[in-house]
């Protein structure tokens, strides 16, 4: 980064403390910047990402904590973190909470079990146990059976007795009607306090009976994590004389959340790390549609810009081997970094990864003075980088491998880029990450490419910059709500959402509603609708 940059932003600091710490982990490299109340860049770094994942947030911290120097670091108000401690825990199977795994649903439901289809590792990993209740309802409403308060209260009974540490309860058709899911909630706590952690379906997941119950148990396992990683990032902050700052953390549509928010839903998290990178593209070219393309050390990851925020998959995403329905970005995720390994195979083709150096490319790849071909080396034998190792280290590199290394790069990226598209037109295309220098100026199906000036760290500015999101989904029968004023109350109820979230009230706007009839629902008609707003200062 420009020093020069740096100081000049530095003196002319604010006294008011505007400034905001944004900080996004991904699997090679964890980043660091530092804007000003302008939203200025003043200071980026790049650190190793850890396997304990904090190390590396605090090098990376405390990098550009020494940057602009202990004089300014009392104009930072704001920190934010996208990390992946939660996707980590489920994909390592470690760290997760004993889940008690509650189903209202009885009589009905009992065909396919609980976790039926969960890899027996990941269920052993949450020691989990299921029950199954009477209550739950049908998709117009009418309750399947009464709630059984007695089964509920035995269920709290199970708990204390087996020292289960979290609770997931899913009610059949809760996106419809949440009573039974609420009235559970409110016994279980009666029974074992009001702070014992509680997950919702309705408040996680939408239609898909299964996939939200999955979604409410794996955020119900995360608790734990979620705790540790905000206590530990607040620990972190208070040692580089940072106490004073509200804290946030990013959620995977683009926004951020209070700490208390992301404790009740860490899943909310997974996913972050591509999301900073969009809002960060949309905010360092001031574009609100467009393909980006983050490539890191490792994998690349391709996302759709839709209106300023990613867009949204509509399709159940699986986490760690689970199916799931909650709110997840649409990406396409390759097997291309800057540490891929290049090599050319006895029938003369040339592949370039899915394998890779990862974050040791500045010790590996040939033109840092190691032993293994990567793609970084490709681009700099081509020369279409400077400053990136000694390119005299891959001089005597074949030139028709580099070539054909080259033009497999491309492909990958462009075959990525086509797959995100909805329509046979160019589209704009936006490279960001670290990686992204492999990237062509041109790409077919593009009308325009675009690298921006801090490209590298654009998902930790995606972080710094976010806004605060509420998001509802829920399902209204017609005959008993009219249309206009199911869409006012899910406008409302999403404004609540962002405002709990730590958004400010004054700057609140519902930015998206989608209204989809559900013929085969009768007359029911499912409103999703989401609003933002501003971090409260």
């Amino acid at each position: 980064m420009d020093n020069n940059m740096t100081n000049d932003n530095v003196s002319t600091a604010a006294a008011a403390p505007t400034w905001r710490l944004g900080i996004d982990v991904g699997g090679t490299n964890t980043d660091a910047v530092i804007i000003d109340g302008n939203l200025k860049l003043v200071a980026s770094t790049k650190s190793p990402t850890t396997e304990d994942v904090m190390g590396g947030i605090k090098a990376a911290m405390h990098e550009v904590v020494t940057q602009i120097g202990p004089e300014a670091t009392k104009n930072i108000g704001f920190a934010m973190l996208g990390t992946t401690h939660c996707t980590n825990a489920i994909v390592e199977r470690k760290r997760l909470n004993k889940v008690a795994a509650v189903r209202i649903g009885a009589p009905a439901t009992t065909a396919i079990s609980c976790m039926a289809d969960w890899p027996d590792e990941l269920k052993g990993a949450m020691r989990v146990r299921d029950f199954l209740i009477h209550g739950g309802h049908e998709f117009d409403g009418r309750e399947i059976s009464e709630l059984s308060e007695a089964e509920i209260r035995e269920v709290a009974a199970a708990v204390r007795a087996d020292g289960f540490e979290s609770i997931a309860v899913t009610s059949v058709f809760s996106p419809v009607s949440d009573v039974h899911e609420k009235r559970a909630a409110a016994l279980l706590h009666e029974e074992l306090g009001e702070e014992f952690p509680v997950s919702l379906s309705s408040e996680i997941g939408t239609l898909g009976f299964l996939e939200r119950e999955n979604a409410s148990i794996l955020n119900a396992a995360l608790y734990d994590v979620a705790q540790t990683t905000a206590d530990s990032f607040e620990a972190a902050l208070v040692a580089e004389g940072l106490g004073h700052v509200s804290v946030y953390l990013g959620q995977n549509d683009g926004t951020l959340m209070s700490v208390d928010y992301a404790k009740r839903y860490p899943i909310f998290t997974i996913a972050c790390g591509p999301t900073n990178s969009i809002r960060g593209a949309s905010f360092l070219t001031k574009k609100k549609d467009a393909v980006v393309v983050d490539i890191g050390g490792t994998t690349t990851d391709v996302g759709v810009l839709a209106h300023g925020f990613p867009r949204e998959s509509m399709i159940a995403v699986e986490i760690g081997d689970v199916r799931t329905n909650f709110r997840m970005p649409d990406l396409v995720s390759v097997g291309l970094g800057g540490g891929s390994l290049v090599r050319k195979h006895d029938d003369g083709s040339v592949t370039v990864g899915p394998d890779s150096v990862g974050y040791q490319v500045t010790s590996k790849a040939l033109c840092f003075g190691g032993d293994t071909l990567t793609a970084t080396d490709i681009v700099v034998a081509k020369g279409l980088v400077e400053g990136v190792g000694n390119a005299d280290l891959v001089a005597g590199i074949d030139s028709e491998l580099v070539e054909a290394a080259y033009t497999e790069i491309s492909r990958i990226i462009e075959d990525a880029v086509d797959a995100m598209k909805t329509s046979a037109g160019d589209v704009t295309v936006i490279l960001v990450g670290g990686g992204s220098i492999l990237a062509p100026d041109y790409v077919e199906g593009a009308d325009q490419v675009l690298r921006p000036e801090n490209f590298g760290v654009a998902n930790a500015i995606g972080s710094a910059i976010a806004q605060v999101s509420g998001q509802i989904a829920k399902v209204f029968s017609l005959s008993e709500t009219p249309r206009d004023q199911a869409i006012a109350e899910s406008k409302q109820r999403a404004c609540s959402e962002a405002i709990e979230a730590g958004a400010d009230p004054a700057t609140v706007e519902v930015i998206e509603v989608e209204d989809i009839p559900m013929a085969y629902l009768g007359d029911a008609l499912c409103i999703r609708v989401k609003a933002v707003g501003d971090l409260m200062l």
